[in-house]
This record gives C-alpha cells, sequence and structure tokens, in this order.
C-alpha cells in the first residue's frame, strides 16, 4: 500500500476498520468480536467511538497471521466462554469491509454443520505457470479456487487444530490452511465477488463507491517547502525557466513550487512525502525536473483512485519579482496538474524584508492541494 495504513483511511468520516467492524457486527449469528492488531494501535482502537457494542476485547497480535489468531481465540475463550465448544468462530480479514449478512449466515450456518467452512469464488482467468519470463504450461482451473473470509470453525475444532503439535516453520495465509494441515476438512460455500479485500491503493476507491455511493469525495493536503540560492542557473519555479537568474540549491533543479505541490498532492492521498519518494541520493538522478517527480506521483495518486482538482500557491522571496511570470507559473501548473487553469492560483510575497526570503537568500512555497476521486 505505499507505506499507507489501509485500515485507518476514512470513508464517510470513518475509517475503513470501523466498516468492516459494522458489517460483521450486523449479523445476527455474531454475538461477540475481537479485534486483533499492532502493539502501537491497540489503544487508539480500543478507545474509539466507532467499534460495535458486540467488540469485547482489542487485543495485541503477533508477526504472523497464525499468531494473530491464536491470540484473538485465547481472548475470545476469555470474554465469550463455551464449555461446550459448539458455537461457531469467524476470522476475517480488518481490509474486506464489504462482507454481508448473507454471507456471514451462510457459512455460519456450513460451519455448524461440517464443522468448518469457507467461501470461495472460481478462478475464472487463465492460469499460466511461469519460469523466469517464459510460460512453462497451463494450469487445469476446474479445481481452483480463491479463498474469502470470513472463515468459520466450530469452537471444539478450532481448539483440536491449535492443541496439535506442527512444525514451527509452518505458515497459514488463511485458517483453512491451518486445518489441512491437521487433516482436518474444510466445507466450502460460495463467495460473494463483492466481498473485496483492499490490497492495493486502487481498492480504496472501489471500497469508497460502495460503502458511501453517490458521496462526492475530496481530499486536502498542504505541502511547503524552501531552498536557499546556490551556484549556478537557471532558477526553475513552478516548471518555468527563469534564465540569468541564480538557482537553488538542491539535489533536484529546486524548484521549491512544484515539491510544495508534491508533497501536498502525497499528504492529501495519504501517500506520504516527497523524501521518502526521492530521497536525496544514488537513486534519485541528481539535477532531476521537478516536473518528473510530480507526474511520477500523479501517476501514484492515479493507481489510488485520485487525480489533482486545484491548487493555492503562496512564493515567498525577495527576488526575482515574480508578478510578471505569475501567469506564466499558474500555466504550467495547470498544464502538468492537467487541471483548467481556472483552479490554479498563484501569489507571491517579497517576505517583507522578514527571515532568509525577505532577505533573497531563500524562496519558499506553500501549497494548498485538493483532489478528487476518480469517476
Amino acid at each position: 500500500m505505499g507505506g499507507m495504513d489501509k485500515l485507518a483511511w476514512p470513508i464517510a468520516g470513518r475509517p475503513l476498520l470501523a466498516h468492516t467492524l459494522a458489517a460483521i457486527a450486523a449479523a445476527p449469528e455474531v454475538d461477540a468480536i475481537v479485534v486483533i492488531t499492532t502493539p502501537d494501535r491497540r489503544d487508539a482502537i480500543a478507545a474509539a467511538d466507532w467499534l460495535p457494542p458486540s467488540v469485547r476485547a482489542v487485543v495485541v497480535g503477533g508477526e504472523r497471521r497464525q499468531d494473530s489468531v491464536r491470540a484473538g481465540f485465547a481472548a475470545l475463550e476469555r470474554v465469550s466462554p463455551d464449555e461446550a465448544g459448539s458455537r461457531v468462530v469467524l476470522v476475517h480479514d480488518g481490509a474486506r469491509p464489504m462482507a454481508t449478512t448473507a454471507l456471514i449466515g451462510t457459512v455460519t450456518a456450513a460451519t455448524l454443520e461440517h464443522g468448518a467452512a469457507i467461501p470461495v469464488l472460481p478462478v475464472v482467468e487463465t492460469v499460466k505457470r511461469v519460469n523466469g519470463d517464459r510460460i512453462t504450461g497451463t494450469v487445469d482451473r476446474s479445481t481452483l479456487v480463491v479463498a474469502q473470509t470470513p472463515q468459520g470453525i466450530c469452537r471444539d475444532v478450532f481448539r483440536q487444530a491449535l492443541a496439535m503439535t506442527l512444525p514451527a516453520e509452518l505458515v497459514w495465509t488463511d485458517e483453512a490452511a491451518l486445518l489441512e494441515a491437521c487433516n482436518i476438512p474444510v466445507h466450502v460455500v460460495p463467495g460473494d465477488p463483492n466481498n473485496l479485500k483492499v490490497t492495493v491503493p486502487a481498492d480504496l476507491a472501489r471500497a469508497a463507491e460502495s460503502l458511501a455511493p453517490g458521496e462526492r469525495r475530496q481530499r486536502h493536503g498542504i505541502g511547503q517547502d524552501a531552498h536557499p540560492f546556490g551556484p549556478g542557473s537557471p532558477l526553475v519555479l513552478g516548471g518555468v525557466v527563469f534564465d540569468g537568474v541564480p538557482r537553488l540549491s538542491g539535489h533536484s533543479d529546486g524548484d521549491v513550487v512544484l515539491h510544495a505541490i508534491a508533497d501536498g498532492l502525497l499528504g492529501a492521498a495519504g501517500l506520504g512525502d516527497l523524501g521518502r519518494l526521492f530521497p536525496a541520493g544514488p537513486s534519485t538522478p541528481r539535477g532531476i525536473a521537478s516536473s518528473e517527480m510530480v507526474a511520477t506521483i500523479i501517476q501514484r495518486l492515479a493507481d489510488a483512485g485520485w487525480r489533482p482538482a486545484a491548487v493555492d500557491l503562496t512564493i515567498v522571496g525577495a527576488r526575482p519579482r515574480l508578478s510578471h511570470r505569475l501567469e506564466a507559473i499558474r500555466e504550467s501548473v495547470a498544464d502538468l496538474l492537467a487541471v483548467p487553469w481556472a483552479a490554479v492560483n498563484v501569489k507571491a510575497s517579497t517576505g517583507n524584508l522578514d527571515g532568509s526570503e525577505g532577505a533573497g537568500r531563500t524562496i519558499s512555497t506553500l501549497a494548498l492541494v485538493t483532489i478528487e476521486a476518480r469517476p
């Protein structure tokens, strides 16, 4: 996900995890929920006002899925005892916010009947086996399925599986894999194609369209950058070249206008910051054009389901005089962001003789950026 926390991503005013929990809590079969999370998120989630009443505990998981599931099951045993072990335990991905009550009911009923059940979807694409960049064969997909969650296990069956001694290096990618390793049969039921697991940034836009249909979605970000003047020329601001004017120092071309816009775009989309994406080191070519960096960021936004919508810029510096070049900067920025010229506003200030900008040693830019969901 490019470093973003997908479970905290806001959709209709609530994090994605809140939608997942609400979907599970809405099922009449669900009596108690345990949330398993990381140590640094545990307290915040436990105190959240969007937790359904059926959440009985928020606990810390482990490095592997099976460690987290084991911790969650132990907590469930404490907060919702079932001595007979006849009740169903459902294990669900926090990144699946669109599980329906119908699917949960189907999995629960099949689990009560068979001891364990999972929802699956058929593989509809042709599957190839490859070695490097060469195809070595076609896989028979008639016996292949894609597993979803929630996955159901009767509590006594789960206890039996967890009590078995298995090789320490075994890694479960889901609960069915544990049961397979214990030779416990697992029943399958039809899954739901809309039961999306948010995995890549573009999935966030798909989830938002389903969970908040018709909502006009915009986000805002603030970007700020400053560079001192350095040796050499020319100066570049907003992609506009100022011939004969000293350049701004930096690993790139020093374009503080585009750097501020870039940070604003990344901030609005929750995709980190410019320094992490383009560190001042060997991985970033020295003197790289800031327009190339912005183009890369716009593509990242597109992958996450967003696009630039508007930007308001304030450039601060005592030199050079910018009043006669503001319209050129505006047009350059609008063309780079692929927005109408009217969606870009550019202002300039001399810094009122204050600080390094007012003394003519530095130019800084503040950018307020708006992005919107791609149609």
